[in-house]
């Protein structure tokens, strides 16, 4: 995509599917019609280019060598920490840690951070509709130290009532770690009150922004937490690579969650010293070309606009709402005032499995499962959800295909 979409009043989304050659493709003989970006977003050719280049032209180990193409390799891999750092507001560069994805982000603090801080009778604040990467990490770290693990509900249409939410957080509460968007329920956290509520009590604000920062502007600053993270993949990146950002004097005190190459000082038979951060985090080689490429997405969503991206993904999850709630035996999931980036649904004649393989039948790729959000779909009393989910490449169009799919799901299962 050129630059010039950034600077056009109104974009024709139309035309942005063809920055993304994948949307070129047939699936059983008809046009793609992709609606699984919550689980990965498709790669527009300038992404692809970024990566390919720097194997083909600049492609050398980064940091510490002192030949030109390492020293290439390095410039480019820590442009990327720069332009993650304005992305979301950061204050410093050197609170962004290239890591290789959220689940590792959020690994490393639970690990680093929270094996540092907790202990026997603390309490751990997390969300019933977390993805596992934000349950499994805090389960561990409070098995081995002995804190408790606690869940804030959501209500049935998936809005967060912050009354109960406050009522759980107490003196014992140590870290608060939930979703900035649910990716199921597409539910948009305040994340700005539920810091000031962390706070409030002694408490850090961590927050899983994997189904944020690709919907919405983000600035950490404004939101007030005390770490973010998310995934490449899923701002139209590459896979392997993703970022963690945490405040400096939190990264300065902790531990360094895997150690190796990079990560330290001097090494001695008897006892190693460690890099400041970002460095300490980010051990071994790095995913070099995925970096650069992670840095092409952010130049890539950069000239549209955050602010166009949600506006448009927000005309399509209503648009879908209308469209999807219109066909009879079709139960959405999650419809919260304000919500992002997905429609979770069900219905009455089809598990969301043969739902799932009967759209695909008409190009439509979506996803069906639980989402590694097994504790939500307990909660809501469901084995499983469809889930549609948008990109920037996506129309209302798309929901029309959708809908007719769904309307041969009904035929099949009469």
């Amino acid at each position: 995509m050129e630059a010039q979409h950034g600077m056009e009043q109104m974009i024709d989304w139309r035309n942005i599917r063809d920055d993304f050659p994948i949307l070129r493709r047939q699936v059983h003989g008809k046009p793609l019609t992709y609606l699984d970006s919550a689980a990965s977003a498709q790669k527009p050719q300038m992404v692809i280019d970024a990566v390919s280049d720097a194997y083909s032209q600049h492609y050398s180990n980064v940091h510490r060598g002192i030949h030109q193409l390492s020293e290439e390799a390095t410039d480019r891999f820590e442009a990327t920490r720069a332009k993650i750092a304005h992305f979301i507001n950061a204050p410093s560069t050197d609170e962004i840690v290239l890591t290789q994805g959220a689940t590792m982000s959020l690994n490393i603090i639970a690990h680093s951070y929270g094996g540092l801080v907790l202990k026997e009778g603390d309490e751990v604040l997390i969300s019933i509709a977390d993805h596992h990467a934000n349950i499994v990490p805090w389960q561990m770290i409070c098995k081995q130290t002995g804190a408790t693990l606690k869940a804030a509900p959501v209500e049935p249409d998936g809005h967060i009532d912050m009354d109960k939410i406050s009522v759980m957080v107490t003196d014992k509460t140590r870290i608060i770690a939930m979703p900035h968007v649910s990716n199921v329920l597409g539910t948009v956290y305040d994340i700005k009150v539920l810091s000031e509520l962390a706070h409030a009590h002694d408490a850090v604000m961590v927050v899983d922004g994997c189904q944020g920062a690709v919907h919405m502007p983000v600035d950490v600053q404004a939101l007030g937490c005390d770490f973010y993270v998310f995934s490449a993949h899923k701002l139209y990146g590459p896979s392997g690579i993703g970022m963690m950002w945490g405040r400096k004097e939190l990264l300065a005190d902790m531990p360094p969650f895997i150690g190796g190459g990079s990560m330290i000082d001097r090494v001695t038979i008897e006892h190693s010293t460690y890099a400041d951060p970002p460095e300490r985090f980010e051990a071994g080689t790095p995913p070099i070309a995925e970096a650069i490429g992670f840095a092409a997405a952010i130049d890539y969503v950069d000239a549209i606009g955050m602010d166009q991206i949600r506006n448009h993904e927000h005309d399509l999850i209503t648009y879908a709402h209308q469209k999807l709630s219109a066909i009879d035996g079709v139960r959405l999931i999650g419809t919260a005032p304000g919500k992002s980036g997905v429609i979770s649904f069900v219905m009455d004649c089809a598990h969301p499995h043969d739902i799932s393989t009967i759209v695909d039948r008409a190009g439509v790729a979506i996803r069906a499962g639980h989402h590694c959000a097994q504790p939500l779909h307990d909660y809501l009393d469901l084995p499983a959800t469809a889930r549609a989910s948008v990109g920037i490449y996506n129309t209302r169009q798309d929901f029309d295909i959708l809908a007719e799919a769904l309307e041969k799901v009904k035929v099949i299962f009469a």
